[in-house]
């Protein structure tokens, strides 16, 4: 089966992309966690951390300066140099 991922930032239209295979573990990684800036979202972003921490994973908090426009590509270049694996947290 074949997955395919769709980029929802483009104003003119969504390009398709291949779907990237999570890493097979997370040993020596650093795990970006990204709030949105949605409400409870932090909340989410606190347990994640502190789990990822009990099993020894590193990990780093960004947050996009409103939830209503995209992240900055400065933000996004920041996590993709510093992170090898991000979480987005999403939440309402």
């Amino acid at each position: 089966m074949s997955f395919s991922m769709r980029d929802p930032t483009a104003e003119t239209g969504s390009q398709r992309r291949p779907r990237t295979a999570p890493p097979p573990t997370l040993d020596g990684a650093t795990v970006a966690l990204l709030d949105i800036g949605k409400a409870r979202g932090s909340e989410y972003i606190d347990r994640l951390e502190a789990r990822l921490a009990e099993r020894g994973i590193a990990s780093r908090r960004y947050r996009k300066p409103t939830n209503t426009r995209v992240a900055p590509t400065e933000l996004l270049q920041q996590i993709a140099t510093e992170a090898q694996v991000a979480v987005i947290a999403l939440s309402d």
